[in-house]
């Protein structure tokens, strides 16, 4: 039985002939020759019993009849088409930045890449490369030096002019993050600073993006934390990568439950002992708005000493990192009069 052709691919290539075609179908053992229209193909191999791969002879531009010789007959015909080799040109480069690790799918955009034997960038081949079409390319970049890198590509009609770049970017690096803790509900900014930061496209805390986020210069960014809980790494990530971790430690909300004594005298220096729930990390205590000076003795209480203030209730709270708490009410008695 005659062998069969399914399908080609590639489907065209240029008049110098060169490409190698991959034919499908059934019958293919024991195949003598490849023919395009009448001219045998320049090699071929029989790869199985479904499949022979043809290099294709030169040949004028135009429709060429593929056939596969087999001593049972002749196969159908598929049809391969010769296009007039041309120079490339490269217009566009999609992404057009990546980090120097290389790894980067770009899609290349132009004229005349049937038939491309070669994608360099900087004069480095790509790791690897896929004509799409006649217009477009695929190719992994490479790895790379920071900055930009000619994007150039090869076919049997010469070699693409410098006309297309790719931009290789340092990957960022964090040093430092201020504050370091913030609360739970978030909104806390912190500023981050490192190397590369330019072109920072997130900011991440753990997994959650930035509630917002500002880049200030190459070497600081300014971040919102979003809600969370724990201890999250915070990390940048940039057309170069993404950075190394900083740790950002989110803070429950204090509370208080009692105030021991709650009532004093009207002048300063009484000691009151504030109890409650995550005060470890108190920074404020206050007495109806003016401030008290304190002592952190553990996550669950805290010693401060009331202020002077005219006799009546007023409203104590703490602030920690985690925000403030509701208040306690503490209430000056003044002296008794004569």
């Amino acid at each position: 039985m005659p062998p069969t052709i399914n399908t080609i691919n590639p489907t065209q290539g240029p008049t110098t002939g060169g490409t190698t075609v991959t034919l499908t179908g059934t019958g293919m053992t024991g195949a003598t020759a490849v023919r395009f229209g009448s001219t045998n193909a320049t090699s071929f191999t029989v790869n199985s019993a479904t499949q022979i791969t043809a290099v294709s002879p030169p040949r004028a531009a135009g429709a060429a009849a593929v056939t596969v010789i087999h001593p049972t007959g002749n196969s159908n015909s598929v049809t391969f088409t010769y296009v007039v080799a041309q120079v490339p040109t490269v217009t566009g480069v999609s992404p057009a930045n990546g980090p120097t690790a290389g790894g980067t799918s770009v899609v290349l955009t132009g004229t005349g890449f049937t038939g491309a034997t070669a994608v360099t960038f900087a004069g480095i081949p790509a790791t690897s490369f896929l004509v799409n079409s006649a217009t477009q390319i695929t190719a992994v970049t490479p790895p790379g030096i920071p900055g930009a890198a000619e994007v150039r590509v090869t076919t049997p009609g010469g070699t693409s002019a410098p006309d297309a770049f790719f931009f290789y970017a340092a990957p960022p690096t964090l040093q430092s993050g201020d504050p370091v803790q913030g609360p739970a509900a978030g909104g806390t900014v912190v500023t981050l600073t490192g190397t590369n930061l330019l072109n920072t496209s997130a900011v991440l805390f753990g997994s959650a993006n930035a509630a917002s986020f500002t880049v200030v210069s190459a070497t600081q960014v300014t971040a919102t934390a979003p809600p969370g809980a724990g201890s999250v790494p915070i990390t940048v990530v940039t057309p170069g990568g993404t950075s190394n971790a900083l740790t950002f430690t989110y803070v429950a909300p204090p509370t208080l439950t009692a105030l021991v004594p709650s009532s004093g005298p009207t002048a300063a220096g009484t000691v009151v002992t504030l109890t409650g729930a995550n005060l470890a990390t108190a920074s404020a205590v206050t007495f109806g708005g003016s401030l008290a000076p304190f002592t952190v003795v553990s996550d669950t209480k805290v010693t401060a000493v009331a202020p002077a203030g005219a006799p009546g209730p007023v409203t104590v709270t703490i602030t920690t990192a985690g925000g403030t708490s509701p208040g306690l009410p503490y209430t000056r008695v003044g002296a008794p009069g004569i």
